[in-house]
């Protein structure tokens, strides 16, 4: 067994060793694609997805040379018709292109990987005949062996993601993959399959795909991969079943990926790290960049500033991905960038409404972290203005309140939804969108005898005071609608009750705007509550 050729199943040993969510159903999708015009597989994800788990289980299930029953016959795929016929039966190629990036840099890496498999393939098959290609030695291998290769090829994107690839060095390794897939000679006969995996989708060459043989499987369309992405409702279910995890506490810190026919998907490295560690807290940062998400926000793209600042109202936002080329050094438009951001991980995508959100609180936390450092004009204004307004609100200052709340109303909303009941809610979420910085934001939080319409609750050992929202619309027919009527609802719905077990500092907000005034002129009541 070698480390690129055949490396055998301890890899996949070692995940079984410790807490392992079954994903092997992935195996059989794998097995149903060999040997036909499908077989070439390249599955998009975010970082810490679980691609490269998903690569060692693959890597142990088919390569020859060990016995892997021991490890999968209590799996799902053991009960795939497919599963006998293709355990430990073909020569598997492993690259790892990141792996490969860190070990001969990118100027290096292609001959790097052409020499150290070509070892391998020299190593295990002395007999087989020299090539000029690795393509050709691939196929030499075949015919020294008997076997077809199974090829697993992790973090394909690496290079295309890397901001010093140069172009040439793209256009290099695009040709090297074309050498291995594209040749129908070559590929259908070394090839029984190949699974292919990064976070973006493979370039594109004009408006077709740069290696078109393969099939794609993105986080925007996963098609039938959608189950193995991430962890589903059901496997966080049964975690937090065993561990004795708050189930609604997971859903607000690590849900909110949605994918078609699947529903809610969990970034499978932060439940675990928040499982092990006993603490809800973004370990997203630890997986990423943190200067990337600031990179992208930043960039001078048309409608982007508002974007963002909608986002992080909590708002959905449209967006067309039919356009980006996958190469994140040409986003030509807000819709790149937004499509960019899906395919990270910053967003996700809801495919029948074609918009985007921010999925959940370890990624807000993210843009929190990004949004005070943005250069974009708009945006600067919209966050000192929350700021502002925070501060407005803690100090009690309810004409600076209102006066604000009056401005974000009747920016973001024109006549025709103004009065709508999510346009109200909206409004708030627009103008407190700072909050991240003292405050978890709560919708709709039942306390009493109702649901208070936005909370907004200080984070631990913070000196803010809990804030209870509700804004109301007055007119001739609801004179009680009044700022005061507002605080009136808070308190007799008893909405301030269910928080002070959290905290005894509570500022009762009472908004209200006259529907029949031309120029609906907002009011502002602010109360210290009192037991």
């Amino acid at each position: 067994m070698g480390i690129y050729l055949n490396p055998g199943n301890q890899g996949f040993r070692v995940i079984r060793n410790g807490k392992y969510i079954d994903k092997s159903g992935l195996i059989g999708m794998v097995n149903r694609t060999i040997g036909l015009p499908k077989k070439l597989s390249c599955v998009s994800r975010p970082r810490r997805f679980g691609k490269s788990y998903a690569a060692q289980m693959l890597c142990a299930y088919y390569s020859v040379g060990c016995n892997s029953a021991p490890l999968f016959d209590d799996l799902e795929i053991a009960k795939d018709e497919t599963y006998r016929a293709h355990l430990n039966q073909y020569n598997v190629l492993v690259l790892d292109i990141a792996d490969f990036i860190g070990k001969a840099g990118l100027n290096g890496m292609l001959d790097y990987i052409t020499r150290v498999v070509s070892i391998e393939i020299f190593d295990q098959f002395p007999d087989v005949k020299k090539a000029e290609s690795l393509a050709d030695l691939l196929n030499h291998a075949v015919e020294a062996s008997g076997r077809q290769f199974i090829a697993i090829i992790d973090e394909w994107d690496a290079p295309i993601r890397d901001n010093d690839c140069a172009a040439e060095i793209r256009k290099t390794y695009l040709q090297f993959l074309r050498s291995l897939f594209k040749s129908i000679t070559i590929t259908n006969k070394v090839f029984a399959a190949a699974y292919m995996t990064g976070i973006l989708p493979i370039m594109k060459d004009g408006s077709q795909s740069a290696i078109s043989e393969f099939r794609e499987y993105t986080i925007l369309k996963p098609g039938p991969f959608a189950p193995y992405i991430g962890f589903t409702e059901n496997d966080i279910r049964s975690l937090c079943e065993e561990f004795h995890i708050d189930l609604a506490k997971m859903k607000f810190w690590y849900d909110g990926y949605q994918v078609k026919g699947v529903g809610s998907v969990y970034n499978p490295n932060s439940v675990m790290m928040a499982i092990e560690a006993g603490e809800f807290q973004s370990y997203w940062v630890a997986s990423s960049d943190p200067t990337g998400l600031l990179e992208y926000l930043n960039l001078d793209k048309e409608g982007l500033g508002i974007a963002v600042v909608d986002l992080l109202a909590g708002k959905e936002v449209r967006m067309d991905p039919s356009m980006f080329c996958n190469d994140p050094s040409a986003l030509k438009s807000e819709d790149d960038v937004l499509t960019l951001l899906t395919h990270y991980g910053y967003l996700s995508y809801n495919e029948e409404r074609e918009t985007v959100r921010i999925p959940n609180e370890e990624i807000r936390i993210e843009y929190a972290r990004s949004v005070h450092r943005v250069t974009h004009v708009e945006t600067i204004q919209r966050v000192k203005r929350s700021v502002q307004l925070m501060k407005d609100t803690v100090d009690m200052r309810a004409e600076a309140v209102a006066a604000e709340l009056q401005k974000v109303h009747t920016e973001e909303y024109n006549p025709r939804h103004y009065n709508n009941e999510q346009s109200l809610r909206g409004t708030i979420k627009l103008a407190y969108f700072a909050y991240k910085d003292e405050y978890l934001q709560l919708e709709e939080l039942a306390g009493g005898t109702g649901y208070a319409d936005i909370v907004y609750l200080p984070k631990r050992n913070s000196d803010y005071p809990a804030l209870v929202i509700e804004l109301k619309a007055l007119d001739k027919s609801h004179p009680q609608n009044d700022a005061e009527g507002a605080i009136a609802q808070i308190k007799s719905r008893h909405y301030p009750e269910i928080l002070q077990n959290y905290t005894n500092k509570i500022l009762l907000v009472g908004i209200s705007y006259d529907k029949d005034d031309p120029d609906k002129k907002h009011t502002c009541m602010i109360e210290s509550w009192e037991r």
